[in-house]
């Protein structure tokens, strides 16, 4: 009898965890982040300081680890290694590092082509809400589309799909943004979504990916006052943007630009190849359990 009671309770376990069920149940753990999230901001209210504002974009990323580490726990039944703390301070630094150079190299190559000038200066306060908003960024967008979306859909389909895949709905996911193009999308799924899925291949945590895109926002918006990925604010420079689209990436800002789209694609491209020499590609489910039944022969 007891026999009996435990297969269904395995078979359970077993439909619950495969990868296509997970990402289902993934979905419903990242609207459920969300949801708390827009309570704390509502509980707030709409008219709140810089400070405010900075102290509910780290309670919301907050709860978006939260429930992404419930998930694994419960759901998936095994450690948080995405967020295991030992070595954590070391990725996320080089992370911020890695997404500073680089989009101050974007804006450097813009300024060489006489699209980018530096006119003026705004207060140091200007920074608190773009930190704000990276820190929320960083966080809740590398917890979809790495933690959830690319590490479940790879371990179905395996690494090049879930690359193809997670960069095209990074991409599309922008297209929704203001002042969006066709061409914005595409740079955001070239740029971003290959190397941000190469960052995790190698490091199988979502430290150094989160620092990469907090940086990557918080130099755009924060101190070069380019609009972030299609809304504009206010950063430390005042800049006068002119020139063709093509050379700045126009209202949506420079992540639609060609430099932006050479440089960053460039870098995740190194970075795939290093992942696969290091054999951190993995297979399709059904050939890793194919070899499986054949190793066992």
């Amino acid at each position: 009898m007891e026999e009996e009671e435990a297969r269904p309770a395995g078979t359970f376990r077993r439909i619950v965890r495969y990868p296509a069920t997970l990402l289902v149940l993934a979905i419903f753990a990242a609207f459920l982040a969300g949801f708390l999230a827009t309570l704390v901001n509502s509980a707030v209210g709409p008219h709140k300081g810089n400070i405010a504002s900075l102290i509910v974009a780290i309670v919301s990323a907050a709860i978006f680890v939260g429930v992404y580490a419930a998930f694994c726990l419960v759901v998936e039944g095994r450690p948080v290694r995405e967020f295991a703390l030992r070595g954590a301070a070391t990725e996320l630094g080089a992370g911020l590092a890695i997404g500073l150079v680089l989009f101050s190299t974007v804006v450097a190559v813009i300024a060489a082509f006489g699209g980018y000038r530096v006119i003026g200066y705004h207060d140091a306060s200007v920074l608190i809400p773009v930190l704000g908003i990276s820190i929320v960024s960083g966080f809740t967008e590398e917890i979809m589309l790495r933690g959830w979306f690319f590490r479940l859909t790879e371990k179905w389909l395996g690494s090049w799909a879930a690359l193809a895949l997670s960069a095209a709905l990074f991409g599309a996911l922008h297209l929704g943004n203001p002042n969006a193009t066709l061409l914005a999308g595409v740079a955001i799924m070239l740029e971003a979504g290959i190397m941000l899925a190469a960052i995790y291949m190698i490091t199988r945590r979502l430290w150094a990916a989160i620092g990469v895109h907090a940086a990557w926002n918080f130099a755009q918006g924060g101190i070069y006052g380019i609009p972030v990925s299609g809304g504009a604010m206010d950063g430390l420079i005042r800049p006068d943007i002119r020139g063709s689209e093509l050379l700045t990436g126009g209202a949506f800002g420079a992540e639609a630009s060609p430099p932006a789209i050479v440089i960053a694609t460039a870098f995740g491209l190194v970075l795939l190849y290093i992942a696969w020499r290091r054999g951190r590609f993995i297979a399709p489910s059904w050939v890793r359990n194919r070899q499986s039944a054949g190793a066992q022969e």
